[in-house]
């Protein structure tokens, strides 16, 4: 069994504008097989997105060991794409050009740009819409354009935070459907960072459940139910009450919320 992503007691802290130091996550350890989907779950302010972008090399761990896709996790690579919850397309380019932008980044050569933005346009459907602007789609087809541009530089490992967070409840639904089509056209290694137990449920091989803050891995839990997943199913509800009874236990813990009987 290969492992694409490894994380040895990755430990991360912020200092506060007041100076107060604050440990975002403590001694965590993962391992992602390749072509795995792996969510990631927990208490709000857990270090979720921490974790996402210590992967990415986006951010620096303050001690551990990341290995991404072969490669020390201390600078961002090709080999890695990025998904983030906000629309992060370019108000003033095109649909082709914002997926051409990783491209240009890394210097490919304009015919290649070219060939492999409207091949990864045409993946996530969006193939037609390749000359308007992002003022002109929804936000469903501008996340899509999102989602085209991290592939289209040809990353072995896709990260997603939050990416359908803003989204309406039908539009988040039909993209759910969308990435797990694209998954496995892909055969791309997937980690997606989310805030609802049913999409982790709904998407995941396995589902990361992280500790409230410092977060730290709790559980990881194995969802063997095979796509496509039907919401009705009873093994379903049953795996989606048990993760949101952690979650519940983790927040009471953490002196959150109080509970009453």
């Amino acid at each position: 069994m290969t492992h694409i992503v490894h994380l040895q007691d990755v430990c991360k802290s912020f200092v506060t504008e007041h100076g107060q130091t604050v440990c975002a996550l403590e001694k965590t350890n993962l391992e992602v097989t390749r072509g795995e989907f792996v969510c990631i779950v927990g208490p709000s302010g857990c270090g979720k997105s921490t974790l996402l972008r210590i992967i990415s090399g986006l951010e620096h761990a303050d001690s551990g060991q990341i290995t991404c896709a072969g490669r020390p996790g201390n600078k961002p690579h090709r080999d890695v794409g990025m998904v983030f919850q906000e629309y992060s397309v370019l108000p003033w380019r095109t649909v082709l050009d914002n997926v051409c932008l990783g491209l240009e980044f890394v210097q490919e050569k304009k015919s290649t740009r070219i060939q492999r933005a409207t091949q990864y346009l045409g993946l996530v459907g969006m193939a037609r819409f390749a000359n308007a602007f992002p003022y002109e789609l929804s936000g469903g087809m501008r996340q899509r354009v999102a989602i085209a541009r991290a592939l289209a530089t040809g990353p072995q490992v896709l990260l997603m935070d939050e990416p359908f967070g803003a989204l309406d409840a039908h539009t988040r639904i039909l993209m759910q459907k969308e990435l797990l089509r694209i998954w496995r056209e892909t055969q791309k290694t997937v980690i997606l960072v989310t805030h609802s137990v049913d999409e982790a449920v709904y998407l995941a091989d396995r589902i990361v459940v992280m500790t409230a803050r410092p977060g730290r891995i709790r559980d990881v839990i194995r969802i063997d139910l095979d796509h496509p997943r039907e919401r009705r199913n009873p093994l379903y509800g049953q795996m989606t009450a048990r993760i949101l009874d952690i979650l519940e236990e983790e927040v009471v813990t953490a002196g959150e919320f109080c509970t009453h009987s």
